[in-house]
């Protein structure tokens, strides 16, 4: 039986705490949050605390709380060598202070608080100081998913960039689609199939192979048919830089 406790209150604390509750190896010990408010339907009352002196034992504490907060957070534990991890992307294991084992305990996924998430796809980024606190950080995440991996906080830190370009900011240009739509009357669940379509296919198809549109074909009259229908100055600049970006990859030039 692992013991863990939870410290935050959103999106990552709540569905870590969703995704271990149904978890016969684990025991959540105790979870704390400022408002001392629960992160389950079913959490009980006295598992709850908004005072860190309170914490209780437990083998490993999660920090799943905002990047700027894990270094404050950890310097004001009222214990020392136990094992603390947090959930961030970008920031360094050392982050942490050292008063206790450090690790990270990273799932790599977007974490929306009311949509469902299957852990059993999100890859987990796992690192530690000590080699037993790796093998008990890899033990829990296996409980959860197939897909452990040992990332240092450099590789960790690169994938965090690139994660914001596959997720944070096709979301954005997702966002952009649907305002244009918005904007001529056009229901952007039409689009819906395409998108699903252009994620499954980079999982089987390099994202070289996959790319398509006007931009790598040098189409300059599509290209200028569209900068035409763009009336939002923010939506043709990031056309514009987009499709330059596209033919400077692929040897094209406007």
């Amino acid at each position: 039986m692992i013991r863990v406790v939870i410290l935050g209150s959103g999106n990552v604390a709540q569905h870590l705490y969703t995704a271990f509750y149904d978890q016969k190896m684990v025991e959540i010990v105790q979870c704390y949050n400022r408002k001392g408010m629960p992160l389950h339907p079913d959490q009980k009352e006295n598992t709850i605390t908004k005072e860190l002196p309170s914490l209780e034992k437990a083998d490993i504490y999660i920090l799943a709380v905002s990047d700027d907060a894990i270094n404050m957070i950890s310097k004001q534990l009222p214990f020392k060598d136990r094992l603390v991890v947090h959930t961030s992307g970008s920031v360094p294991m050392h982050g942490l202070d050292n008063s206790n084992r450090r690790g990270v305990f990273y799932p790599l996924q977007t974490f929306s608080k009311d949509k469902m998430v299957d852990f059993s796809a999100v890859p987990f980024c796992l690192e530690a100081e000590k080699n037993e606190d790796a093998r008990l950080l890899k033990e829990l995440a296996s409980l959860l998913s197939e897909k452990t991996y040992q990332i240092s906080s450099k590789q960790r830190n690169v994938l965090h960039v690139s994660a914001v370009f596959v997720n944070n900011f096709t979301n954005y240009l997702f966002s952009i689609g649907n305002d244009i739509c918005n904007e001529h009357d056009i229901p952007f669940e039409i689009l819906h199939p395409l998108i699903q379509e252009t994620a499954k296919k980079i999982i089987t198809v390099q994202p070289d192979q996959a790319q398509t549109g006007p931009a790598v074909r040098n189409d300059t009259e599509t290209i200028e048919r569209h900068l035409k229908i763009l009336s939002n100055s923010s939506q043709k600049e990031i056309y514009e830089t987009l499709t330059k970006a596209i033919q400077s990859k692929y040897g094209k030039e406007l």
